[in-house]
C-alpha cells in the first residue's frame, strides 16, 4: 500500500469509508491523494469540495435529481437549483477572468450531480453571458451584471428548424432602418424559426439571436449576433411581436427548457448588434476592420469553439462516472471461481479488464488535454479581444478550429461507447435506472449532435490538414503551427517511408513506438484523402462533389487519427516531465502506454493495408501490450477511481458506493 500524503493538502481529503472495497485499495503502487493533488492542483481540489459540500448540506439537491419527476416538476425544481447556485457566487467574476479553468471546474461538478442543472448554468452564464461580452462592445457591458444577479436570463439561438451546421444559410433577418435607427427582425416562416435553443423554453428573457444582417439598398452582410428580448423579466410573457415556447420532452436533459422563437417584424435598437466583428452606423453603412468575410464570419462564431471545448469536457466526466461505476461494482461483484474454492471479483477476469481499463486509462489521457485544450481556446479568445491580429493569431485560430472540430466527435462518441460498456459490464444491474448509466447515456447523447454535427465538423479538420499539405506541394514557408500539432508533417515524406521496427511486446511499451505509428497513420491517411480527392476532381467533379464524395474512409477517418495523435502526445508529454513525483510516474506512464496503444489497435487494418505492420507479429505483439498493461494495471483501478470519482451523494449509484457496500 502506498504511504499516505502528508502535509496540509491531506485535509482536502476525506478519509474513504472502509468495507469490500479496501482488499484493491491496499494493493495500489501509489496514494491517490497525491495523484489528485499532481492532477487536479490544490485550488481546484479546494473549490471542488466547497462546491460538493454546497450541494449536499442544502435540502433543495436531496434526491430525487429530477429525473423521477413530472416534466413540468423537474424542470421548475432544475431553475430554483440553478438560481441557487447563482446567488451563491460559487465562482466569482474576477476567478472566471484570472482562472479559466475554474468556471469549467463549477460547471463539470454540478454535471456530476445532474447535467440538465449543469447545462442550465452553462447556457446562461458561458454561452450567452460569454457571447455578450466577448462579440459585443463597451455598450454591452451593462448586461453582465445582469446575468450574474440573474435580473435577466439568457439563450443563444443560432439552430433553426431548417437550418443547423449550415449556419450561413440561416433565414432569420435583420433589415436595418435608417429613420428609426433599428433593426427589424423577421422569421419569414416556420422553417425560420429559432430551434433546440436551451432555456428558451420555459425559463429565458433575452436571446443572443444570430439573423442575417441587411443594410438600405438590400445589402446582406452575412450572419450576426444581436441581444433581443423575448420575454419579460417580470411575468414571463412573451415580448410583442414574439412567438416562443417549448418544443417537448427530449431523450434525456429534461431539466432544460429547450425552446423555439418566431420574430414577427420585432423592431430592436442598433445598439443591440453586438458589434465586434462588425457595426452599422446610424445612417445605415456597415464598417468593419476585418475585410476578409470567411475570417469575420469565423470570429462572429467563436463562441461555438468554446462550446465545442466545453463539451469535451463534458463528456469526459460523464465517462469518469461510468467508469467509477463500472469498477466499483466489478471489484466488489463476485462471480464463479477455481473449482472448489470461493468465488472471485469479476475485476479479477481479463475479459472485464479488457473492457475496462482501457477507458479508464481513456479518461485519464482525454481529461488532460480537454483542459489544454480549453486554456488555449480562452487564450486564442482573449486575444481576439484585444489588439492582437498577428499572423500567429490567426494561425491560432485555425489550429485550434481544427483541433476543437475533431474533438467533440472524438471525446462524445468514445464516451457514448464507453457508458454502454460500461453499462453492459455491471450485467442487469447496470440496466437499473438508479444505478445512473442510463441517464449517463442518454445526457452524453446530444453531445455528438450540438454545437455542430460530428462528421460534418470533422470536414473542418481534414480541411486545414489537406490545405497544410497543399502548402507545403507549393513551396511554402516550413510547415509549424503555434501550438506544435501539426510540426510532424514537415517530415512527411520521411514519415511515409518508415515502418514498424518493434521486436518484442516490451518494444511496443516504449512511448516512442506509438507516436510514431500514429504519426505514419496520418501521413498516410492524408496522402490518400489528398489523392482521393485529386481522382475525384480528374473525373470530372466539382469541388463540392469531390469533398462530399473523399469523406468516407478517407477524410473522416483523417480527422479522428489526427485528433487521437494529439491526445496521445499531449498525455504522454504530461506524465513524461520531470516535475511528475517519482511515485507516481509508473502508474501514469502505463495508462499512456494503455491509451495509446489501445487507441492505435483500433487502425490496424489501416496500418497492414498501407504496408506500416509488415506481418502478423505487430498486430500480436501490440495486443500482447495491452493486456499486459490491463494486468498491471488492475490492482491500481480503485485507487485510480479514487482519484475521479465524487463523492457518494454527488455520484448517486447504489452499486458504486465508496466503501463498496453495494
Amino acid at each position: 500500500m502506498a504511504p499516505p500524503l502528508e502535509g496540509s493538502a491531506d485535509a482536502l481529503f476525506p478519509d474513504l469509508p472502509r468495507g469490500p472495497l479496501q482488499a484493491y485499495r491496499a494493493r495500489a503502487s501509489f496514494c491517490w491523494k497525491e495523484l489528485a493533488l499532481f492532477l487536479e492542483g490544490e485550488d481546484t481540489l479546494r473549490l471542488k469540495k466547497t462546491i460538493f459540500s454546497a450541494l449536499e448540506n442544502d435540502p433543495l439537491f436531496a434526491l430525487p435529481r429530477g429525473g423521477r419527476l413530472s416534466l413540468e416538476k423537474y424542470r421548475e425544481l432544475n431553475f430554483r437549483r440553478c438560481k441557487w447556485i447563482l446567488e451563491r457566487s460559487l465562482v466569482r467574476v474576477e476567478d472566471m477572468v484570472q482562472s479559466p479553468l475554474s468556471t469549467l471546474t463549477l460547471i463539470t461538478c454540478l454535471g456530476m450531480y445532474d447535467w440538465s442543472l449543469a447545462m442550465k448554468v452553462l447556457l446562461h452564464l458561458l454561452i450567452f453571458g460569454f457571447a455578450i461580452y466577448n462579440s459585443g462592445s463597451e455598450r454591452h457591458l451593462e448586461y453582465l451584471p445582469k446575468i450574474f444577479n440573474m435580473e435577466i436570463f439568457g439563450c443563444f439561438a443560432v439552430t433553426e428548424v431548417s437550418h443547423g451546421s449550415n449556419i450561413k444559410g440561416i433565414r432569420t433577418t435583420a433589415h436595418y432602418d435608417p429613420a428609426t435607427e433599428e433593426f427589424v427582425l423577421h422569421s419569414p416562416d416556420f422553417e425560420a424559426a429559432k430551434f433546440w435553443v436551451g432555456n428558451m423554453g420555459k425559463t429565458a428573457t433575452h436571446a443572443v439571436v444570430f439573423a442575417q444582417l441587411y443594410t438600405p439598398g438590400g445589402h446582406c452582410h452575412g450572419p450576426h449576433a444581436f441581444v433581443v428580448q423575448i420575454r419579460d423579466p417580470r411575468t414571463l410573457l412573451p415580448m410583442p411581436g414574439v412567438m416562443v415556447g417549448d418544443i417537448g420532452e427530449k431523450l434525456g436533459l429534461n431539466g432544460v427548457d429547450n425552446g423555439f422563437a418566431m420574430f414577427h417584424k420585432v423592431r430592436i435598437p442598433r445598439q443591440a448588434l453586438l458589434n465586434r466583428t462588425g457595426n452599422v452606423t446610424p445612417e445605415g453603412t456597415y464598417v468593419t476592420r476585418i475585410k476578409d468575410t470567411r475570417q469575420r464570419f469565423g470570429e462572429s462564431l467563436s463562441n461555438l469553439s468554446l462550446g465545442r471545448a466545453t463539451i469535451v469536457a463534458m463528456s469526459i466526466v460523464n465517462l469518469k462516472l461510468a467508469v467509477s461505476i463500472a469498477l466499483r461494482f466489478s471489484a466488489t461483484r463476485c462471480q464463479f471461481g477455481p473449482p472448489g474454492e470461493a468465488e472471485i471479483p469479476v475485476l479479477e477476469y481479463q475479459l472485464q479488464q479488457w473492457r475496462l481499463l482501457p477507458y479508464l486509462a481513456t479518461v485519464f489521457a482525454l481529461d488532460h488535454f480537454s483542459k489544454w485544450l480549453f486554456l488555449n481556446m480562452v487564450e486564442f479568445q482573449q486575444g481576439c479581444m484585444g489588439t492582437d491580429r498577428s499572423p500567429r493569431q490567426v494561425e491560432l485560430g485555425r489550429e485550434i478550429h481544427a483541433l476543437v472540430s475533431a474533438a467533440k466527435p472524438l471525446a462524445s462518441w468514445m464516451v457514448q461507447r464507453g457508458i454502454q460498456e460500461c453499462r453492459e459490464a455491471c450485467g442487469g444491474h447496470g440496466y437499473l435506472a438508479v444505478n445512473r448509466l442510463g441517464d449517463l447515456r442518454n445526457d452524453n447523447d446530444p453531445s455528438c449532435t450540438y454545437e455542430g454535427d460530428n462528421n460534418v465538423l470533422l470536414q473542418q479538420t481534414s480541411s486545414y490538414l489537406l490545405s497544410l499539405l497543399e502548402d507545403r506541394g507549393q513551396g511554402g514557408t516550413r510547415l509549424e503551427s503555434p501550438l506544435g500539432t501539426v510540426d510532424f508533417l514537415e517530415t512527411y515524406p520521411d514519415i511515409l517511408g518508415q515502418r514498424f521496427t518493434c521486436s518484442s511486446v516490451e518494444g511496443c511499451l516504449d512511448p516512442s513506438a506509438p507516436l510514431a505509428a500514429y504519426e505514419w497513420l496520418v501521413c498516410y491517411l492524408l496522402r490518400e484523402s489528398a489523392q482521393k480527392l485529386d481522382r475525384e476532381k480528374r473525373s470530372g467533379s466539382g469541388d463540392f462533389e469531390a469533398r462530399n464524395n473523399s469523406q468516407v474512409y478517407h477524410c473522416r477517418s483523417l480527422a479522428l487519427a489526427f485528433l487521437e495523435l494529439t491526445a496521445v502526445r499531449s498525455f504522454h508529454e504530461h506524465v513524461h516531465q520531470p516535475s511528475v513525483p517519482p511515485p507516481l510516474r509508473a502508474v501514469l506512464q502505463r495508462l499512456s502506454a494503455l491509451y495509446a496503444l489501445w487507441s492505435l489497435n483500433q487502425h490496424t487494418a489501416l496500418l497492414y493495408r498501407g504496408g506500416y505492420f509488415a506481418d502478423e507479429q505487430p498486430g500480436k505483439m501490440i495486443e500482447n501490450a495491452i493486456l499486459g498493461l490491463c494486468s498491471q494495471l488492475k490492482d491500481d483501478a480503485i485507487a485510480l477511481v479514487d482519484v475521479i470519482a465524487p463523492p457518494d451523494f454527488v455520484l448517486g449509484s447504489p452499486i458504486a458506493r465508496a466503501d463498496g457496500e453495494v
